[in-house]
C-alpha cells in the first residue's frame, strides 16, 4: 500500500500541472473525491467530466451555491482558489483517469504466506 501511495504522489508530481495536483492533495480533495477523481461515498465523481462543466461548478461554489447539503464543505475550498487556479483545477480534473494494474493481486500475493484471507 505504501508503494502505491508513493507511486501515486510521484506520478502526480510528474504531471505537467504539478502545482494544481499538489493543490489537489494539499486541500485533501483526494480524501473525498479519490486520488483520480473517481468519487467516494457522497463525493461526486470528477473523472470524465468536461472542463467547462467543472469550471462552471467551481465558479458556482465560489459564489456560495451548491447542489447538495454535502457541497457546503466545498465552498471554502473553491473560494480559496484564485481565478487562474480555478481554471487550472477544472482543466486538471477533466484529465484525471484511473490506472489500475491488471496484475495488482499477483504483485501483492505471496505464496510463502500463511494461506489466510
Amino acid at each position: 500500500m505504501k508503494k502505491i501511495f508513493i507511486f501515486t504522489i510521484l506520478s502526480l508530481l510528474a504531471y505537467p500541472n504539478s502545482d494544481i495536483s499538489i493543490l489537489y492533495l494539499k486541500n485533501s480533495c483526494n480524501s473525498c473525491h479519490g486520488m483520480y477523481g473517481e468519487g467516494m461515498g457522497s463525493a461526486p465523481r470528477l473523472q470524465g467530466v468536461k472542463e467547462d462543466i467543472l469550471l462552471s461548478r467551481l465558479k458556482e461554489l465560489q459564489k456560495g451555491r451548491t447542489r447538495s447539503p454535502f457541497g457546503s464543505v466545498m465552498i471554502s475550498f473553491a473560494k480559496s482558489m484564485d481565478e487562474n487556479q480555478t481554471k487550472s483545477m477544472a482543466k486538471y480534473l477533466s484529465t484525471l483517469t484511473t490506472t489500475v494494474a491488471e496484475d495488482r493481486y499477483e504483485i501483492e500475493y505471496d505464496n510463502a504466506g500463511d494461506g489466510g484471507s
